[in-house]
């Protein structure tokens, strides 16, 4: 896989494009959202209808009385069926963004509190966006013209009143939108800054007890929650004012028709009118007014969910990953050639490493040497996709860096940190192959020199490994996975020299039939490499 630049695209140009992929979903809620201005006419017309009937006879107001009850059974099922497409819509954008995150997360080597944050508050951000406000927006573009079409039917008049009251409805949604936004995104950038914070110093917490630092931290992350407290107490007003404003003008415009509909039947409207409205006509105008105004109100109880995705959306811009089909290395134990790397995290940054060339036969063992940051370990990382590759080319087998983004999935690891998960010493092998039986999950324990109960429990911490241990539980995943490469860093970092002895075995018959690199300090390790190198 290859990314290119993130595109200088507005919070809105991005959300469009996010949804592109789903068309025909978002033009299926949105539909439903306007298919809602059906059960509404129908139920003002059944409610014309019952009462123009009463006037009759009871018998004759029962099928008004049916088309209303009808209407709002059917109101109720298109308001399910929206909720259920807008909820399936914002999920798979919210998938969508999330996978293309951890890719660039992971994949590309950009690593920031900012974008663990992103990757939690963030996508939620969009839900709001796609499942309620962006069917809705159509809905309020369209259903109000399709009411007061409707409404003119029975009063060109009271239909012209609703047009003429839209106008200042929609300027107040306008206005009290532009403010809210601005606050929005400064609440978004306060709350990134808290999460980027408190997970830095939860990182940090082992350093933070033993200098004393607790009680300055503890300000530290009290100080950025008043200030997101703030922040969200502005946004929360400027949407209780908008909403104020906003009923305000709608119960006024619904007071004008009932004030003309009530004049016009008495005949006592102070100024002529093309049109004498009778009482069936005067109910079905009077039951249509609220409606004119409903997916308005919709629109901007969910405007806050707008405002929130635009404010989070340039969080979440990530470069377009065209993906390529990579020749499969295979698997026996491939040649490994590096041209002319470079490896730069950061744009502008100075490279850890530059011009970098090796060539590695098949099956051979080659061990990396210099000093921390030389970028031996940016070399494993590297080919897993874990480093980026600024400058020239990697190539296993056949197979070629730029156009696969890693060989991960052809690759045995074993990490300076092991990841320890809660379950068993077993299941913690295990996760190098999850398919593996108990015998492939004991031969591996023995090779690395794990002699403990399988069945041993072990929690998120590593609670009962010694260092040795999770050293060796790195190294019998590393056997368990069949791969034709071994990628090993640091082995034997901060182990005794008789710890050290006892794991040079275990590399070694890790390392057979496997074309191997190891960056290590060790010079007992580069021992048993056929070529070190040092960087």
């Amino acid at each position: 896989m290859t990314a290119t630049p993130i595109p200088d695209e507005t919070p809105a140009v991005w959300l469009k494009r996010a949804a592109r992929p789903w068309r025909r979903l978002a033009g299926l809620a949105g539909l439903l959202a306007v298919a809602d201005v059906v059960p509404a006419v129908g139920f003002a017309a059944g409610l014309a209808w019952m009462v123009s009937g009463f006037s009759i006879s009871l018998t004759a107001a029962l099928p008004g009385l049916g088309l209303a009850v009808g209407s709002l059974l059917l109101r109720a099922l298109l308001g399910q069926a929206a909720v259920t497409v807008g909820a399936r819509m914002g999920q798979v954008v919210k998938g969508d963004a999330r996978e293309r995150l951890l890719a660039d997360l992971f994949g590309q080597g950009r690593r920031s509190t900012d974008r663990l944050t992103a990757m939690v508050e963030g996508v939620e951000a969009l839900d709001g966006y796609f499942s309620r406000f962006a069917p809705l927006r159509l809905a309020a573009a369209l259903s109000p013209l399709l009411i007061i079409a409707a409404a003119a039917v029975a009063s060109p008049v009271a239909a012209g009143v609703l047009v003429f009251t839209l106008f200042p409805f929609i300027c107040g949604m306008a206005l009290a939108g532009t403010a809210a936004a601005r606050e929005s995104r400064r609440q978004f950038e306060t709350l990134e800054r808290l999460g980027g914070l408190f997970i830095d110093r939860v990182r940090a917490l082992p350093a933070v007890l033993a200098f004393g630092a607790a009680p300055r931290t503890t300000a530290e992350i009290a100080r950025t929650a008043d200030e997101l407290e703030k922040r969200t107490n502005r946004v929360l007003r400027i949407a209780f004012v908008s909403s104020g404003v906003l009923e305000f003008f709608s119960a006024l415009a619904v007071a004008l028709i009932a004030v003309y509909c009530g004049f016009n039947l008495l005949g006592l409207l102070p100024f002529p009118v093309p049109e004498q409205l009778t009482l069936a006509q005067a109910f079905f105008v009077l039951a249509l007014a609220p409606e004119v105004y409903q997916p308005l109100r919709r629109l901007a109880a969910a405007y806050h969910d707008r405002q929130a995705a635009e404010a989070a959306a340039p969080s979440l811009k990530t470069p377009d990953v065209v993906a390529r089909v990579m020749p499969e290395p295979g698997d026996l134990a491939p040649a490994i050639r590096f041209r002319d790397v470079a490896i730069r995290y950061e744009a502008g940054a100075a490279p850890v490493l530059e011009g970098f060339n090796l060539e590695v036969a098949p099956g051979e063992t080659v061990a990396l040497l210099g000093a921390s940051g030389a970028g031996k370990s940016s070399l494993l990382h590297l080919l897993l996709g874990m480093a980026p590759l600024s400058a020239g080319e990697v190539e296993v087998g056949v197979a070629r860096l730029t156009e696969s983004g890693g060989f991960a999935g052809r690759i045995a690891w074993a990490g300076q940190a092991p990841v320890v998960v809660p379950g068993t010493l077993g299941q913690n092998i295990a996760v190098a192959d999850p398919t593996a039986c108990p015998g492939r999950l004991a031969m591996a324990a023995r090779t690395a020199g794990l002699t403990a109960d399988l069945d041993r429990p072990i929690d998120e911490r590593g609670g009962g490994l010694s260092g040795g241990e999770r050293r060796r539980l790195g190294l019998a995943r590393a056997v368990l996975k069949r791969a034709p490469i071994l990628l090993l860093d640091e082995p034997t970092a901060n182990l005794d020299p008789a710890a050290e002895q006892a794991m040079l075995e275990v590399i070694r018959t890790a390392a057979q039939g496997r074309t191997t690199l190891i960056a290590t300090h060790s010079e007992a390790v580069a021992a048993l490499a056929d070529k070190v190198v040092r960087l």
